[in-house]
């Protein structure tokens, strides 16, 4: 399995959570959404260059597609970006729950 097919995995459930949440009616705000999603994906490009760079973990070339920011491969920013869709949605979801 490459990396891209497990981080399509990842997105695709935080998607699916993401669209339920909207079809209750549960909103996020987009400026919020980017901002938090810039902050995750800066964060990931310095801590992922840090800590291959230190030798602490390596990837195997033949499951990459290549691209890299910095020493993180472009797989690696599907986490962050899954964890900026899925958390609003579950949230909402608990916030909701906390309503009845």
């Amino acid at each position: 399995m490459t990396y891209l097919v497990l981080s399509a995995i990842f997105l695709a459930i935080a998607v699916a959570t993401a669209v339920l949440a909207a079809r209750r009616g549960e909103r996020v705000s987009a400026l919020a959404l980017a901002a938090g999603a810039l902050a995750l994906c800066a964060l990931t490009a310095a801590f992922d260059t840090v800590m291959i760079a230190a030798g602490l973990f390596t990837y195997a070339d033949a499951h990459l597609l290549g691209p890299r920011i910095g020493l993180a491969p472009i797989e690696d920013f599907a986490y962050p970006l899954a964890a900026v869709i899925l958390l609003p949605a579950l949230w909402s979801g608990v916030r909701r729950n906390d309503d009845r």
